[in-house]
């Protein structure tokens, strides 16, 4: 067990006791049933001081700051662009942008204009970006003219807003359009359960999952941002997880700025250099990221760390469970608690480790329910379970007031008293969690959820594959790593140029973190008699592969 020293820190006990979703909704501006909006609540209310909002760093290096009123003239011009060109409150605009100011004029305009955000990350394929786009039904696309390309493959794509040179006559120029629009637009107020954001999930068992965002989510990122990640007054603010995707999306903007504080967006690619010269050049107090992202950092040894000893106050973990050697280096070398949290796009997170609240924090545990969650731990019977009794991390819903999530896109609504995450934990005689592994076939690979049926997908695509099975194989570094098992057409023979030309064909369609690193030719796949693929009979053939040497 290990606590933070000298910290005056509102007790975990007494913060469960008097948590009330009363005084949640009143640190907001706006009002969930009246009316609120996310531009306001994010940018607008912390305007009149001259604070800085965003930090924007440029792969090369070269640093921009942004302050509140800055960003809401940016927002008031984005949301006159988005409306000349049709999109109305209610309409979901994409973005496939790199960590730019681009970016968050977008989200940001978006969001005044009472329209909803859907974020794209820049390593998708046309494949992974059609098919989110076409569940969420977006009017609007805006990239820039590196990632435009991938546009041009997928068919009735909506209507394209290009940042850079040489657009496309077809398409809106973004910077020239923004510029000529008005610095005037009144924000467009919405209720609780309307839409600002359109995420995605991968499954087991289908293509990603659309994941509507409502307003009232903004209660349970404002309580992360305060309770786990303690983010106060004077920190420097950083989360490394890319806004395309949940982690970054929700707490590198939406939270920090929701708290009125300033937050950094990095153009470049992550590298352990980069982030420690970061760290040391923008004076970085609060860090947050992933366990991949940590152990690289630790690959590069103490000495590369040496310059930023003692200057983090805290660091914080999301993505994949913390390993315990990862808390004990930050500890030697970095002179910095690093605190495990666990959530999903679904919800965000939920069991943290919290930095702001005084509880024992154990190596090795997810942490405790965050005010406002109570949850469960599941048998099979959907029974609660006492401590020490392995069984399925639910949230009850009937007790969790910042619970947000309540369905699908185009599913029917959540029913019963219980949301199963579908992640194997046990409750310790504490009442922290600890993480047991996915009771699906889910692939954690480097922090990234990787549903097995997009792989598989894209892969029977190619001609030369008849059927297909992908599982997630344990590695050291990534946690896992994606195997692919390919059952090979009539007239294809198996050979490493077309095991190269099957991954890259899966990079590619699919993304760049969800090709298949590893990939056998197989005669037959394990199946049940209804013909359904038993993925874990792979997985457990992989895994005693591995004791094996």
């Amino acid at each position: 067990m290990s606590k933070e020293p000298g910290r005056d820190r509102p007790g975990y006990e007494q913060a469960v006791a008097r948590f009330s979703i009363e005084a949640a909704m009143a640190a907001l501006q706006g009002d969930l049933a009246e009316g609120v909006n996310a531009c306001v609540e994010c940018c607008d209310r912390h305007c009149g001081t001259d604070r800085v909002a965003l930090r924007c760093v440029s792969a090369e290096g070269a640093e921009r700051s942004y302050t509140f009123e800055e960003l809401r003239e940016l927002s008031a011009r984005t949301a006159n662009l988005l409306r000349d060109k049709g999109i109305k409150p209610g309409d979901v605009v994409a973005g496939l942008l790199p960590r730019t100011v681009e970016l968050v004029a977008v989200i940001l305009g978006a969001w005044r204009l009472g329209a909803v955000y859907q974020p794209l990350f820049t390593a998708f394929g046309p494949k992974a970006i059609e098919h989110r786009l076409k569940t969420s039904g977006a009017k609007m696309v805006v990239t820039n003219t590196t990632q435009r390309p991938k546009l041009d493959e997928i068919p009735d794509c909506p209507l394209m807003a290009t940042v850079g040179d040489g657009v496309p006559a077809s398409d809106v120029d973004f910077r020239a359009g923004v510029a000529a629009a008005s610095d005037a637009f009144e924000p467009v107020m919405r209720r609780g359960d309307d839409l600002f954001m359109m995420m995605s999930t991968s499954g087991t068992t289908g293509l990603p999952k659309g994941v509507p965002v409502p307003l009232r989510a903004l209660l349970a990122f404002g309580a992360y941002m305060r309770d786990a990640i303690d983010l106060r007054d004077g920190d420097v603010f950083w989360n490394i997880a890319d806004p395309g995707w949940a982690y970054g999306l929700y707490y590198a903007l939406t939270g920090p700025l929701l708290l009125g504080q300033a937050t950094i967006i990095y153009e470049g690619g992550f590298t352990a250099a980069s982030t420690f010269d970061l760290i040391a050049r923008l004076g970085v107090t609060n860090l947050a990221g992933s366990p991949t992202a940590f152990r690289l950092l630790i690959a590069a040894g103490p000495e590369a760390a040496a310059g930023v000893k003692g200057r983090l106050r805290v660091v914080s973990s999301a993505g994949e469970p913390l390993n315990p050697e990862i808390i004990r280096w930050f500890e030697q070398n970095l002179a910095a608690p690093i605190h495990d949290h666990y959530g999903q796009t679904e919800m965000g997170m939920c069991v943290n480790n919290h930095h702001g609240l005084d509880h024992p924090v154990r190596p090795g545990s997810a942490g405790l329910a965050m005010p406002g969650y109570r949850v469960v731990v599941l048998d099979e019977a959907g029974r609660e379970l006492g401590p020490n009794q392995p069984g399925i991390l639910a949230i009850d819903l009937q007790q969790s007031p910042l619970m947000w999530f309540s369905g699908y896109l185009h599913k029917p609504p959540l029913s019963g008293r219980y949301y199963s995450t579908g992640d194997s934990v046990e409750f310790e005689p504490d009442g922290s969690i600890s993480f047991i592994g996915r009771a699906d076939d889910v692939i954690t690979s480097s922090g990234y959820r990787i549903g097995p049926f997009d792989v598989e997908s894209a892969l029977i695509e190619h001609p030369a594959v008849v059927e297909a099975a992908v599982v997630g194989v344990p590695d050291p570094e990534r946690t896992e790593i994606v195997k692919a098992f390919v059952i090979l057409a009539k007239g294809a023979t198996g050979s490493e140029a077309l095991r190269e030309e099957l991954q890259a064909h899966v990079k590619r369609r699919l993304s760049a973190h969800a090709w298949p690193k590893l990939l056998d030719f197989v005669e037959e796949l394990p199946k049940t008699p209804s013909g359904k693929i038993q993925r874990f009979l792979l997985r457990k053939a992989e895994v005693e592969k591995q004791a094996q040497g």
